[in-house]
C-alpha cells in the first residue's frame, strides 16, 4: 500500500476525531482504536475500528498487531486518549489518582512499548501531554502531574527510538475546545478562557508528522491559551 498507516487511540475523543479526520484527509489509512464501540461507529472517518480498553497491556499490543495485519504495517502512533480531574490536592482521591495515570501515563507507555518493536524505519510516535506538562495550575495537580509524567517518559522513549529511526514527538497544545473539561473524572472545571479549534492543533500536529519535529511545544501551536485541560 502506499498510503501511511496510523494507529489512533482515543480516536472517539474531541481531539483524537480532529486528528483522525486531517489525517485521513492526507490519505491515511487508519486504525481508530476506543473503548466505546458506538462512539467509534459514529466517525465519520473511514478506517479499522477497534473498541479496546488500552488500560490492559494486552489490548495495546492486540491494538499494534492488527494495525499491521490491517495495512501491513505501522507508521504513525498518535495517543489522543486522556481524562481529566479538578479540584485541591487535599481533596485528592486515590481511585481518582489511579485513574489519572492509568489513562494518561500507564496506558501511552504500554501502547508505546507495544509499538516500537512493530515500526519500520521513519515511524512516529506522538503523545498529547498539553501546556500542563510545561506549567501545571491550581486544582489541577494530580492531572498536571500525570501528564509531566509522560513528558519525561517522552524525552526518553526519543533518545531510545532514535537508533531505530522512529522519531517521537511530545505535543503540549495550550488549552483546546475538546470537551475534555466538561467531562472531569472528578470535580468541576474552573472559568477557562477560550481554546483553540481542535482542527487548528490537528493540522499542526498533522504538519509535525510529516515534516521533521522532534517536539512541539505549546508555543508551536500559535495563540496561547493558559489554563485548562487538552
Amino acid at each position: 500500500m502506499s498510503s501511511r498507516s496510523t494507529l489512533i487511540a482515543g480516536a472517539s475523543g474531541g481531539m483524537g476525531s480532529a486528528i483522525a479526520r486531517e489525517l485521513a484527509s492526507r490519505g491515511d489509512a487508519l486504525t481508530l482504536v476506543a473503548r466505546d464501540r458506538s462512539r467509534l461507529d459514529a466517525l465519520e472517518v473511514d478506517g479499522v475500528r477497534l473498541a479496546l480498553d488500552l488500560r490492559e497491556p494486552e489490548a495495546c499490543e492486540r491494538a499494534v498487531a492488527e494495525a499491521r495485519e490491517a495495512h501491513g504495517r505501522l507508521d504513525v502512533v498518535v495517543n489522543a486518549a486522556g481524562v481529566v480531574a479538578f479540584g485541591p490536592i487535599d481533596e485528592l482521591d486515590p481511585d481518582t489518582l489511579d485513574e489519572l495515570l492509568r489513562i494518561n501515563t500507564f496506558m501511552p507507555m504500554m501502547l508505546a512499548r507495544a509499538a516500537v518493536p512493530a515500526m519500520d524505519e521513519g515511524g512516529v510516535i506522538v503523545n498529547l501531554t498539553g501546556i500542563v506538562a510545561e506549567k501545571n495550575f491550581p486544582n489541577m495537580a494530580a492531572y498536571g502531574a500525570s501528564k509531566a509524567a509522560l513528558r519525561s517518559f517522552d524525552e526518553v522513549l526519543a533518545r531510545e527510538a532514535r537508533p531505530r529511526k522512529i522519531r517521537v514527538l511530545d505535543a503540549r497544545p495550550p488549552h483546546t475546545e475538546t470537551g475534555l473539561a466538561g467531562r472531569p473524572i472528578a470535580g468541576t472545571a474552573p472559568k477557562l478562557p477560550p481554546g483553540l479549534d481542535p482542527a487548528r492543533v490537528a493540522a499542526r500536529i498533522r504538519d509535525a508528522i510529516d515534516g521533521d519535529d522532534t517536539d512541539l511545544p505549546s508555543d508551536a501551536f500559535g495563540r496561547l491559551t493558559l489554563g485548562g485541560p487538552n
